[in-house]
């Protein structure tokens, strides 16, 4: 989900609600601690150089149970960090979020919600890896009745 589709979904809501992906809400007590721009530069396992810059949220929960954002609030720290950090909102949101350890999720939203939606870390170089592609382990991996292998 883009910048511009969570300030467009802002303005539609009277209520922010996260969820998690095991279905769980962040408390609604919650605090956005930061709205930031992440650029980082590296070079994948196969030797390219990548660039990538997304917009981050940093959802924060503690014992101020009193404490309610609401949708005006987090738009105008998102229009002040835009305006601050240059950000451009055609970037995607990752969030990350404390559990037992801090995860990084991406976003989503449904039914008047935002979703927190698990990532996961894959091999950017597969052909330089010699890593095959699905469709092609599925294909390796499976027996002929001509094969012998059955």
């Amino acid at each position: 989900m883009t910048l511009k589709q969570v300030k467009e979904q802002l303005a539609e809501i009277d209520t922010l609600q996260f969820q998690l992906p095991d279905g769980s809400t962040v408390p609604s007590h919650f605090h956005v601690t930061e709205v930031g721009q992440v650029s980082k530069d590296f070079i994948d396992c196969g030797g390219s150089l990548r660039h990538e810059k997304v917009v981050n949220f940093q959802l924060w929960n503690d014992v101020d149970i009193d404490h309610r954002l609401q949708p005006k609030k987090l738009k105008n720290i998102i229009q002040l960090s835009e305006k601050k950090l240059f950000i451009d909102d055609r970037l995607e949101v990752e969030v990350e979020y404390q559990g037992e350890t801090i995860g990084k999720y991406h976003l989503d939203f449904n039914d008047g919600k935002f979703y927190l939606v698990s990532t996961l870390t894959d091999c950017l170089a597969k052909d330089k890896c010699g890593i095959p592609e699905p469709e092609e382990v599925e294909q390796s991996s499976c027996c002929t009745p001509e094969s012998g292998c059955c």
